[in-house]
């Protein structure tokens, strides 16, 4: 091989190693962006009304109220509680994230009138039969992804930047996550999840952004598709609330029992 032809593989080479390393920092600068944008809120609670659909369309509906509160230096806290049907009413799942360790999870059993703890090694099971797992539930951190920048895309007639996300945990149900986020506001749009085989399980989008307090934005709709089953899960938003007052002690196991 002549040193001409060394020389310019060498700098192909040179230039793949570059390109991989700033696809790498530009999807963690992305993300850590989305992040910043959305902190400062404090506390949340919001109204939610969940609707399974099986592969024939046959649904269900059920009636949820959900509460979070932010955490400085580490993932949020939040309480959902079912209202119906009467099967879960008094259902309550309390969920800790965290940035590094394993995010915490409990679910109350009215019925059995028992909290189960959630195992790290259980957290890529469906949540109440939905399509989403009890890892989808969990705050977004950003030490618990690696990150490359995949390529700028239009989607719903807006820029969009997509980057490969994959989870640091071992015991995730997915080898990676692939996420739309519009250029203008860093919110997402769709993402795709795919589960240890990598092939396409999931697919979630958000719609019907609102803005609150002037920075912060919600989704009135989200859509969890699963493409392996047919199945899929509709959570619709509403009465988004922010700065109500809640603390530490709104969220603990005892908080679980008393949810009504």
């Amino acid at each position: 091989m002549s040193p001409r032809i060394c020389l310019i593989l060498a700098l192909l080479g040179v230039h793949t190693l570059l390109y991989a390393e700033s696809a790498e920092q530009k999807g963690h600068a992305i993300a850590a962006e989305s992040i910043a944008r959305d902190t400062g809120w404090g506390d949340m609670q919001a109204d939610m009304q969940m609707i399974l659909r099986n592969r024939q369309g046959e649904q269900s509906l059920r009636e949820l109220r959900m509460q979070s509160l932010e955490q400085e230096n580490d993932g949020d806290k939040s309480l959902t509680v079912f209202d119906q049907p009467l099967d879960v009413k008094g259902t309550a799942f309390l969920s800790f994230s965290h940035a590094l360790e394993a995010d915490e999870q409990w679910l109350y059993l009215p019925a059995l009138k028992r909290v189960k703890h959630i195992s790290s090694r259980n957290k890529s099971g469906p949540f109440m039969g939905s399509e989403f797992a009890y890892e989808d539930l969990s705050s977004f951190e950003i030490e618990k992804y690696s990150y490359k920048y995949l390529r700028d895309e239009v989607l719903d007639n807006q820029a969009c930047f997509v980057v490969e996300q994959f989870p640091v945990d071992k015991h995730s149900g997915y080898t990676r996550r692939v996420v739309w986020l519009d250029q203008a506001e860093y919110r997402n749009l769709r993402v795709e999840f795919y589960d240890r085989k990598n092939s396409l399980l999931k697919s979630l989008s958000y719609s019907g952004y609102q803005q609150y307090m002037n920075r912060y934005w919600r989704p009135d709709r989200m859509d969890m598709i699963n493409h392996q089953t047919g199945k899929s899960t509709e959570l619709r938003w509403t009465n988004y609330r922010f700065g109500t007052g809640l603390d530490e002690s709104d969220f603990n196991r005892n908080s679980l029992k008393r949810a009504r």
